[in-house]
């Protein structure tokens, strides 16, 4: 059964900085797209960052470009997401999830619980 758990959500004060992290099981990044989505209050839930399949091409939205980085740690089965610069607009709550082509746009079969973020002075 595949599994995603997130961690790392806190309350940072704009301009700061946190690191979201996503263990997962189950499956494998060879044949397997990962990304990470944000919900925030009253909006629809949007994708911020993807990895294609096969350790393939990242992407990013435009709003975070420059500001958030996805990275991995194959021995840890894990990935993270390195947020700086922190917006109050990046407040949400933050999911990882796990599907075929996700980077083009198809539905994850599998998410994490979501962690929250709240960016706020």
């Amino acid at each position: 059964q595949a599994q995603l758990v997130e961690s790392g959500g806190d309350l940072v004060q704009p301009g700061g900085s946190l690191r979201l992290s996503c263990a997962f099981s189950g499956f494998t990044l060879d044949t397997t797209a990962i990304a990470w989505y944000r919900q925030a209050p009253g909006k629809e839930r949007e994708r911020v960052s993807c990895m294609s399949e096969n350790y393939g091409t990242i992407y990013y939205a435009d709003s975070v470009k420059g500001r958030f980085a996805f990275t991995r740690d194959n021995a840890k089965n894990t990935v993270y997401l390195q947020m700086n610069n922190l917006k109050p607009e990046d407040t949400g709550v933050y999911y990882c999830a796990a599907g075929d082509y996700l980077c083009i746009g198809t539905t994850p079969w599998r998410w994490g619980q979501g962690t929250q973020v709240t960016v706020s002075s």
